[in-house]
């Protein structure tokens, strides 16, 4: 019974290292396929053969067959320098992410008694936010019996956010949420 039990055991274990991550890309002996489109490193199409017949031509020239589409039927693989291709790849990753731009959402918080000086100094904070390209949240939170005058903070918001208008926009309406009023502007441009 011992036995049995290990024997699952090293099955199970030896399965999770055989396991293939997503980004990994499938070169020479990896390739199951028993047939594929081959592509020389020159870009013309060699056709389509036997996956064996391709690694044949690509140890030939000295490099490497990688699985380019693995969802195509047949697969296609190229006949390239698998160091270069991987150096290719990263370098398109790092392009890509240096011209992605992270907004970030600032939270900006007023009260149903909120003084007018307050509030100037709260549109000038959200002023700052948004001249960074930031999004800006603005909450109204109700303490207690404050709840009551749903109204009054109304009124503050669409103030705030008709002032706020003139170097921002409306990204989502103020809306009452549980004990919160809730809304969201973002830059204009």
């Amino acid at each position: 019974m011992d036995a049995d039990r290990r024997s699952t055991f090293f099955v199970d274990f030896r399965r999770c290292f055989t396991i293939k991550k997503s980004n990994d890309v499938l070169i020479n002996e990896q390739i199951r396929a028993k047939e594929v489109r081959v592509i020389s490193a020159e870009g013309e199409a060699l056709g389509v053969m036997p996956a064996k017949d391709a690694q044949k031509i690509a140890d030939e020239k000295e490099l490497d067959l990688v699985l380019i589409s693995p969802n195509a039927n047949p697969p296609v693989c190229k006949i390239i320098d698998f160091g270069k291709y991987r150096f290719e790849l990263a370098k398109k990753e790092k392009e890509a992410k240096k011209k992605q731009k992270t907004v970030s959402i600032k939270e900006v918080r007023l009260s149903a008694k909120i003084e007018k000086h307050d509030l100037e100094i709260k549109l000038n904070q959200t002023k700052k936010f948004i001249s960074a390209g930031n999004k800006v949240k603005l909450s109204i939170r109700f303490r207690g019996r404050e709840i009551a005058y749903k109204d009054i903070g109304l009124t503050i918001m669409s103030n705030f956010i008709k002032d706020a208008e003139e170097f921002a926009k409306i990204d989502k309406p103020a809306k009452l949420e549980g004990r919160s009023i809730i809304a969201v502007i973002a830059p204009k441009n």
